[in-house]
């Protein structure tokens, strides 16, 4: 059935009963190879690297999801992004926002640069600056909005326009909005990147990338890449997947609820020092969140009054119900420390200029009770205190 709406969307885009049994839900195709009734002449598969048909079935759905033409699955997040940064060529320049994932800044400056692909990393809520990084052999504008972890939003419309006069593909990754919260092709993008690891499978349980996109031939050179550099994810993850998207929106409703109180919770509380949250209207791109935004999520990071790394570390050992882990968009709430975590990979003194403090805390607000999260971080901001 055509809907719409992403509530049908997560359920039926792309799915179809299995013809064999009637199964309504998808088969783990739990096979390597595919036989063949005589040499070339088959059912569509081959090999399981090239295709699978639970890999296709969610594929199709996620393109679905991103109101776009197609969809790649690879077996990690930074899977996609290595596929994707091999689009491009020695001599090519990228120009990404300064405040990113720390694996996507590593294989930028540790795996691409050295293979002679120059990145540009700036402030990308200030047009003047992008706009300077800009050149005749810019071929990629690389956006990541919320960026992670400092939330800050970047303006998708204005990245495409920018890129679009330059004739540069524009990346978006949408880790930490889902598809439920923002569509990126919307407002021009021509790639969008997930960890689908995070929000979109919400679990904890599966490590997956995912690229979406619109052009046809792009798609070819994504699915040539796919298959020949083999970063495919097997079956039984993209059953999993399948199954976490079944009720993204349910999650993402109330990982936004939860956000919005916990950010006003900790902006009120003495010992909390800065809150970074783009639901805020003192947040300084307030106004593009709501453009490009349905809400504003479940990401959070602050800092303490007590600006120090031994305060914070207390926190992160006193957190109860928030579990001290990498990773985020699970259904289970989780804190982390990017200087130490995420964000080791990025030099200090380039996290520092960034505004990426060593006692900067980033939350990723689960579905629990909103009792117990606030409870939780009320002991061990009392605790924290002691330090």
């Amino acid at each position: 059935m055509k809907s719409n709406h992403i509530e049908t969307k997560v359920l039926h885009a792309g799915i179809e009963p299995d013809p064999s049994t009637g199964a309504i839900m998808t088969p783990i195709f739990q096979t390597s190879t595919y036989v063949q009734s005589a040499p070339g002449e088959h059912k569509g598969y081959e090999y399981a690297r090239t295709q699978n048909p639970t890999r296709d079935a969610l594929q199709k759905n996620l393109a679905a999801l991103e109101n776009m033409n197609h969809a790649l699955c690879f077996s990690t997040g930074m899977g996609a992004v290595d596929a994707c940064i091999k689009l491009l060529s020695p001599g090519d320049e990228v120009v990404s926002t300064n405040d990113l994932y720390g694996g996507t800044y590593r294989i930028f400056t540790t795996v691409f640069q050295k293979m002679g692909i120059k990145f540009h990393f700036v402030d990308m809520a200030n047009e003047q600056e992008v706009r300077s990084a800009m050149n005749e052999n810019t071929k990629m504008i690389w956006v990541e909005t919320p960026t992670n972890p400092l939330l800050k939003i970047i303006d998708i419309e204005l990245m495409s326009k920018i890129g679009h006069e330059y004739g540069a593909l524009v990346v978006v990754d949408n880790t930490f909005s889902s598809p439920y919260l923002q569509q990126p092709a919307s407002f021009g993008a021509d790639i969008i990147m997930h960890s689908a690891t995070k929000y979109i499978n919400g679990h904890s349980d599966v490590v997956m990338g995912v690229l979406c996109v619109n052009n046809d031939e792009t798609h070819s050179r994504l699915a040539f890449l796919q298959n020949t550099c083999g970063a495919t994810p097997g079956p039984m993850d993209c059953f999993l997947v399948l199954r976490g998207i079944k009720t993204l929106h349910i999650r993402m409703e109330r990982h936004c609820q939860n956000g919005r109180e916990i950010a006003h919770f900790l902006q009120s509380h003495p010992l909390v020092g800065e809150v970074y949250w783009p639901g805020f209207e003192s947040h300084p791109n307030h106004l593009v969140a709501k453009k490009q935004m349905k809400d504003f999520g479940g990401m959070i990071s602050f800092t303490l009054k007590n600006d120090s790394l031994e305060a914070a570390i207390e926190f992160l050992k006193s957190t109860q119900v928030f579990s001290l882990a990498e990773s985020l968009g699970g259904v289970e709430s989780l804190i982390g420390h990017p200087a130490s975590m995420t964000h080791a990979s990025i030099p200090r003194e380039q996290r520092i200029k960034n505004g990426l403090k060593d006692s900067l805390i980033r939350l990723s607000v689960g579905i629990e009770h909103i009792d117990d999260l606030k409870h939780d971080l009320a002991q061990a901001l009392e605790k924290s205190a002691t330090i």
